[in-house]
């Protein structure tokens, strides 16, 4: 039971730097375009012009 007392904040301190991660790559704008992925993807940009 000795190994609560340092799990505990651990896992506090872990979930603490989640949540900061992830309100971090909310406001830098990581989740703004979620419709351009799919279509940058079906562009075929490799194709040699002819």
């Amino acid at each position: 039971m000795d190994v609560l007392i340092y799990l505990i904040p651990i896992a506090l301190f872990l979930g603490v730097l989640g949540l900061a991660a992830f309100l971090w790559s909310l406001k830098s704008g990581q989740f703004d375009d979620l419709e351009g992925a799919k279509w940058r993807i079906l562009e075929d940009d490799d194709l040699p012009d002819d």
